[in-house]
């Protein structure tokens, strides 16, 4: 049984992957930046076997909610707010705490272009 615990963020190595400057930026544009799991039963699964969705605790929060939250309703700070109600991990509500204390984005060029393109 696996659960799924948060969106993932795209970073500058899928730039280094696939050879395009621009990657990570279009994953995030498109909001198909992918998931992670918690596993909550260890078992086997292979390619084809059915998944089948067990509980939604929190339905009005899909991923694609967060991720549109995220990257393009970035300071509507009722969704913001809203968001913290929800089991978050530490990086994301300080992120979701910072935009609505600063009322601003944080700079996101270190994570999409990478390290070297801060300057």
């Amino acid at each position: 049984m696996l659960e799924v615990t948060q969106s993932r963020q795209p970073c500058w190595k899928l730039n280094d992957r696939f050879g395009q400057a621009d990657m990570a930026r279009r994953v995030q544009r498109t909001g198909r930046t992918g998931w992670y799991y918690r596993v909550i039963e260890p078992g086997a699964m292979r390619a084809g076997d059915e998944v089948i969705l067990v509980a939604r605790p929190h339905a009005d929060w899909s991923l694609a909610r967060l991720i549109g939250t995220l990257y393009h309703r970035t300071l509507d700070a009722g969704v913001l707010r809203e968001m913290l109600t929800l089991p978050l991990t530490p990086s994301w509500l300080k992120l979701v705490n910072g935009r609505l204390a600063r009322r601003t984005v944080e700079d996101w060029t270190a994570r999409i272009d990478g390290p070297a393109k801060q300057d």
